[in-house]
């Protein structure tokens, strides 16, 4: 017996009007232009879900002051030691001005009035370069804590100040502002 024979129409039905057309290959710039508009898409999901997932951390602004840094103090002294610089005219800026001048070339240090390597804290640097006047250092201490309290808000002392920080960045530029602030001063 013969196979039987399947007619033409039996194995291949008529498209139906719901059938899509057939695919035709997208060129080059046909998927790229899709690729781009699916990245676009994921690329703004992810910027939301970013901000979203970051809105409760608190942001404090960065003062540059404590990133952009000089050296405390200058690696090979004899080659390189820092200027003075020229004096205020005052007495209590000038000692504060000295202060700052002995805290960069000689070094600072957090935790006592002087360390082994001859380096000083905030007030140990003052006591120095009052030579004794103890009314002039006391007047100096007065104008770093209020230079200190306007940045700061409420702080209990200049050593307390002083031991607070990891480096001499800012109490160093403390005691340059408050040189500034006892010149305008007049003191």
């Amino acid at each position: 017996m013969p196979p039987p024979t399947a007619s033409p129409t039996a194995d291949h039905a008529p498209p139906t009007p719901t059938d899509p057309p057939p695919a035709t290959p997208l060129s080059l710039e046909d998927r790229l232009e899709l690729t781009t508009a699916a990245m676009t898409l994921r690329l703004e999901e992810a910027a939301v879900a970013y901000e979203v997932n970051t809105a409760h951390i608190p942001a404090t602004p960065v003062d540059l002051a404590d990133i952009i840094t000089t050296p405390t103090a200058p690696v090979i002294p004899e080659l390189a030691p820092l200027p003075e610089p020229e004096p205020y005219s005052t007495p209590v800026a000038a000692l504060l001005q000295r202060a700052h001048h002995r805290l960069l070339t000689g070094g600072w240090c957090k935790d006592t009035l002087i360390d082994a390597q001859g380096a000083r804290c905030l007030y140990g640097a003052i006591r120095v370069e009052a030579h004794g006047d103890s009314a002039l250092e006391a007047s100096a201490v007065a104008v770093l804590m209020d230079a200190i309290r306007r940045q700061f808000g409420d702080v209990d002392s200049v050593p307390g100040f002083n031991d607070a920080w990891a480096n001499g960045s800012v109490p160093i530029r403390m005691v340059d502002q408050a040189a500034g602030l006892a010149d305008s001063r007049g003191l």
